[in-house]
């Protein structure tokens, strides 16, 4: 499963408001993709509606849906929000990973 922490549910539920999604029915979508300095990055997006194919399920009042390939890389990882003047934006806190880059926008296992 992957958690939610509660500073990245508080901005996930802003950031829905304003792009038109409604935080009891659509899906906080989160995903891997080869690229990025390391070899694979992570994905975040919203959707309106899981796929077939998908592992769904619900954290701290966030559904979150992730394609089946994408869940094996993830297990385990805690979405983090990082404001303020140094703040990163989101962050993947991910126990599989063996190699970050410096952004933390990718990883390698």
């Amino acid at each position: 499963m992957i958690q939610v922490s509660e500073t990245a549910k508080k901005k996930v539920l802003e950031m829905m408001k304003d792009d038109g999604f409604n935080i009891a029915t659509d899906y906080v979508r989160v995903g891997v993709k080869s690229g990025g300095c390391s070899g694979l990055s992570y994905e975040l997006k919203f959707d309106k509606q899981s796929q077939e194919t998908d592992k769904v399920f619900e954290t701290n009042g966030v559904k979150i849906a992730v394609d089946k390939k994408s869940f094996l890389y993830l297990v385990g990882t805690t979405l983090e929000y990082s404001g303020g003047l140094n703040g990163k934006g989101f962050v993947f806190n991910n126990p599989n990973a063996n190699r970050t880059c410096g952004c933390g926008e990718s990883f390698s296992l």
